[in-house]
């Protein structure tokens, strides 16, 4: 659609607030409030980052590349929300560690974040939040993922 020409706006300058008077500088007015009232504004409190202490998570909190470390080996370790056995679909990439390379679903079972082979039996069962999660294999070895 071509822009199509408008009339010219009407202006003029408005005259200054007088300090004081209703619709003052910082005073904001809602209708039928009345300005001379005594109003007091409460604020809520700022939303906790429950994430960074290890708190609540979500599962878009999981999505993406991780670096995932367990018996010495160091890879990378992929999360997505696409459906999977046992939960959602994971991988894992240059890893020469045999548990970390079965790795191919995970699911979020409270806090905990458990990560599981192609036929849905846990691999790894780890917590935290944020950044970081920690946890152990199903044959005890600890193992950790982190951004």
């Amino acid at each position: 659609m071509p822009a199509s020409p408008i009339s010219p706006i009407e202006g003029q300058t408005l005259s200054p607030i007088t300090p004081g008077q209703p619709g003052s500088e910082g005073q904001i007015l809602v209708d039928g409030q009345d300005a001379n009232a005594n109003s007091q504004v409460v604020s809520a409190p700022p939303a906790p980052n429950v994430n960074a202490t290890g708190g609540s998570v979500g599962r878009t909190d999981l999505l993406g590349g991780w670096s995932v470390s367990s018996g010495g080996d160091n890879c990378k370790l992929f999360m997505t929300l696409t459906k999977w056995s046992g939960g959602y679909r994971a991988n894992t990439r240059g890893c020469s560690d045999a548990t970390l390379s079965q790795i191919s679903a995970w699911n979020l079972n409270g806090n905990q974040v458990v990560l599981k082979d192609a036929g849905g039996g846990n691999v790894a069962t780890l917590s935290g939040g944020g950044t970081n999660f920690s946890g152990q294999t199903a044959n005890g070895a600890p193992i950790n993922f982190a951004r």
